[in-house]
């Protein structure tokens, strides 16, 4: 379908160039959002009589984006979610959870997230305020609130928890081959016998055995 952009739209046009998009696009979102109109000659010519007062609606949206901009670019919004040791999530975090963090300060429509987010750490995500007006937010992904803290200072959260573990492994590995190097060694004594004791040779003797003589049997 042919259509007239009534204002800037990315990867489409500038405002009054005629392009053409799906049908289902078209109605779906760009007509029922006033961006566009179907390009027949009566629309061209509607458009040329309103291009004036198009243009100048166009360029207060853009203000009105660019103030909004300003409140929100640069902030930092804490989602919690569950993860493994790995820092993979169990589930996501998808362009409505962002919009709840930012409690609807914002359209889900203009979160610009290629992907859910599927890892813990801070992720910077797009907000698409107008068709020339973008601002950046980070979303700081993390299992607890002291952990998102962490990870706003710039910590590693995961590397840190893994090295924890690593250092905690090796301490108790040190541990148990002092104690078993302890126990092998030629002078040591057990704690619990007395210095004045030796250790009883707790070896088993033999008993003797009678045999029989012989010669002692009677005829």
């Amino acid at each position: 379908m042919e259509v007239i952009l009534l204002e800037r739209v990315e990867k489409l046009g500038a405002m009054g160039e005629v392009v053409t998009v799906k049908s289902g696009y078209a109605r779906n979102f760009l007509l029922p959002q006033q961006k566009a109109l179907r390009a027949t000659k009566a629309n061209l010519a509607r458009f040329e009589a309103e291009r004036e007062f198009l243009e100048a609606r166009n360029a207060e949206a853009r203000d009105r984006a660019a103030d909004d901009g300003k409140s929100i670019d640069g902030n930092s919004y804490i989602i919690i979610r569950k993860a493994g040791e790995t820092g993979q999530l169990y589930g996501s975090v998808s362009s409505r959870d962002i919009v709840e963090a930012m409690e609807g300060a914002v359209k889900r429509n203009m979160v610009k997230l290629e992907n859910p987010i599927k890892a813990l750490g801070l992720h910077d995500v797009e907000i698409k305020l107008h068709a020339e007006v973008s601002a950046t937010v980070t979303v700081n992904v993390a299992r607890s609130e002291d952990e998102a803290e962490r990870q706003a200072k710039g910590e590693d959260v995961i590397a840190s928890q893994m090295a924890d573990e690593k250092a905690g492994a090796e301490a108790d590995a040190a541990e148990r081959a002092a104690i078993a190097a302890e126990m092998f060694d030629d002078n040591f004594v057990p704690e619990n016998l007395d210095d004045d004791e030796e250790a009883e040779d707790e070896t088993p003797k033999r008993a003797k055995v009678p045999t029989e003589d012989p010669k002692g049997e009677e005829e």
